[in-house]
């Protein structure tokens, strides 16, 4: 029986690590969250060295800097008084603008717009209306383009970035897409975008020619979030059901899974430390994975956060993690001791 149970373990590329006891986070609060913000999508801006914080609801773009907490806002946003659940309200994506310095661009579903905004004056400087609601957007450095995910229309958005010093926002072309897009990742070392089916599909499409080269199974039921080791060439899959998957992109192969709390949605990868973080929502705990050479996967311990916690981002510098808290409109900071 022993043997069998090694063997099940080897297979599905789970070990379980030793984990030191768990820590109690830091709330950072949100101005006007209080009363509940449905966060999607947190990201760690490089240039900036800040959190990027779309705050629905609220009608702002908050940015948070990890090493003193500070918390800044820059309204103009589409918002609503009470929080409805989910995170369909207002501002839910946000990008660092690559080679524009204090530009970001950010999404607003409650005005089916794209806004390019200045963090340095702190104001809005650009509205583009876009074909439909959108739900992610990334910046494609390489060919000078962002990138935002329509789901609703099944179809991605392509915006030019035209201008030297001062950016604005073209739209340039509409790509219809299989069953999603769910999640959006852009991989420059291999001049490719990643997303999902709404399913258990994942694919590729090529920067430059814009069309879908590779379609895969990623061994969930229901696909959510995406992260990706871009060195190593893994692509890992979050799945509603509970679950977290390893694709290797040389050959599109599943080469680990793991169980995780229910409602996974928004997933995070950290070079700096070979983790893999797994936000469940339906749990309210952070599952935290190392990633080994080949791709497997190790449990190095589980973290409360709050119920509907399911978008996570990571600060290299103070090895800090992200998690924004719906309820109370709060974000949840915790360091990453393993």
């Amino acid at each position: 029986m022993r043997g069998s149970l090694l063997a099940i373990a080897l297979l599905i590329g789970v070990v379980v690590a030793h984990a030191e006891p768990a820590t109690a986070p830091e709330a950072i609060a949100i101005p006007g969250g209080r009363a509940g913000i449905g966060y999607d999508d947190l990201q760690y801006a490089p240039a900036l060295k800040r959190i990027l914080v779309p705050a629905g609801r609220t009608g702002t773009l908050a940015l948070i800097d990890p090493a003193t907490r500070k918390v800044t806002t820059i309204a103009g946003f589409s918002g609503a008084a009470s929080y409805r659940g989910g995170h369909g309200q207002g501002t839910t994506s946000a990008a660092e603008l690559t080679g524009f310095p204090g530009f970001v661009v950010a999404t607003d579903r409650g005005a089916t717009a794209l806004r390019l905004v200045d963090t340095r004056s702190g104001k809005l400087v650009q509205s583009v209306t876009l074909a439909a609601s959108p739900d992610y957007v990334r910046v494609v450095e390489q060919t000078g383009e962002v990138w935002v995910s329509e789901p609703g229309r099944k179809q991605l958005q392509v915006l030019r970035i035209d201008g030297k010093e001062r950016p604005r926002l073209v739209p340039a072309a509409i790509l219809p897409v299989p069953d999603g897009p769910e999640s959006l990742v852009i991989d420059p070392v291999r001049g490719r975008a990643y997303s999902h089916t709404w399913k258990d599909q994942s694919y590729a499409i090529d920067l430059k020619t814009r069309t879908v080269v590779a379609t895969w199974s990623n061994g969930c039921r229901g696909s959510r979030g995406m992260a990706l080791d871009a060195a190593r060439g893994f692509l890992f899959a979050g799945c509603a059901e509970g679950k977290v998957t390893v694709v290797r992109l040389a050959t599109l192969e599943v080469v680990a899974t793991a169980i995780t709390g229910p409602d996974v949605d928004s997933i995070g990868y950290a070079a700096a430390t070979g983790h893999l973080y797994v936000p469940a929502g339906g749990s309210a705990e952070l599952w935290t994975f190392a990633v080994a050479q080949q791709g497997a996967l190790s449990l190095l311990g589980k973290l409360p956060t709050a119920p509907d916690a399911h978008t996570v981002a990571f600060d290299p510098d103070s090895r800090s993690l992200f998690i924004g808290a719906p309820d109370h409109g709060a974000v949840l900071m915790f360091r990453d001791r393993f």
